[in-house]
């Protein structure tokens, strides 16, 4: 199956480039690309992509508001939406990962981890950081949450998780992959697999990515400092 690639980036240039990279890959076509955030949308629901590799700063519509629309519009529910900044860990990327985004990378990253992180994220398998310290994500996606960030309805439907699912939703939001999980456990990736799929049912997310935001909203998982 080929995995198909949007690029929105206001600059030509690295889009170009990008563009090269992706569709020399085998099993990967760039289908479309876009110059903001208000045409990445428009492309997204004309070209159905599996992947968006979206720059954060754009004029007009910003890559955080393209990419809550993108999050929002259930007919692009299989979108996945990968942030290119060049600072890693801002609040932008924070508002983004809240907003829907499957992960970031940072616009410095190696050819071989560009094309990795579409695959992952085509996978909705990982938060993508390949840079950004775990802690430091942590701390951010804390900020701004408060005394309240364990109400709410994440909260609600966190109580509808069996211990071990929950087990495995703090493993999940501590960066583990199945593999490593499993070990962890002593069952086997499969098993930690279903854990981790009933937990996105239960919770309404859309991939591993929305479950670590999930994890430090409700305060099940506290940020290290």
């Amino acid at each position: 199956m080929t995995i198909k690639v949007l690029l929105a980036d206001d600059q030509a240039l690295l889009r170009s480039a990008f563009k090269v990279l992706v569709d020399s890959e085998p099993g990967m076509r760039v289908v479309a690309e876009a110059s903001d955030g208000a045409e990445a949308y428009e492309q997204t629901r004309a070209t159905a992509p599996d992947v968006v590799l979206m720059d954060i700063r754009m004029p007009g519509v910003d890559g955080l508001a393209a990419t809550r629309m993108i999050s929002e519009d259930p007919e692009l529910a299989g979108v996945r939406v990968v942030i290119l900044t060049t600072f890693e860990v801002d609040d932008y990327v924070v508002q983004a990962l809240r907003a829907g985004a499957s992960g970031f990378l940072g616009k410095g990253a190696e050819p071989d981890e560009l094309l990795s992180a579409i695959r992952v994220a085509a996978a909705g398998e990982a938060l993508l950081s390949p840079v950004a310290t775990k802690g430091l994500i942590a701390r951010f996606l804390a900020q701004g949450d408060g005394e309240d960030g364990a109400a709410g309805p994440d909260a609600e439907r966190l109580a509808t998780l069996t211990g071990r699912e929950r087990e495995v939703l703090v493993l999940v939001a501590g960066g583990l992959s199945n593999d490593e999980i499993a070990e962890r456990l002593s069952v086997s990736p499969l098993t930690v697999k279903t854990h981790v799929n009933r937990a996105m049912a239960k919770l309404g997310a859309r991939d591993r990515a929305q479950l670590v935001v999930i994890a430090y909203q409700t305060g099940l998982v506290r940020p290290r400092v």
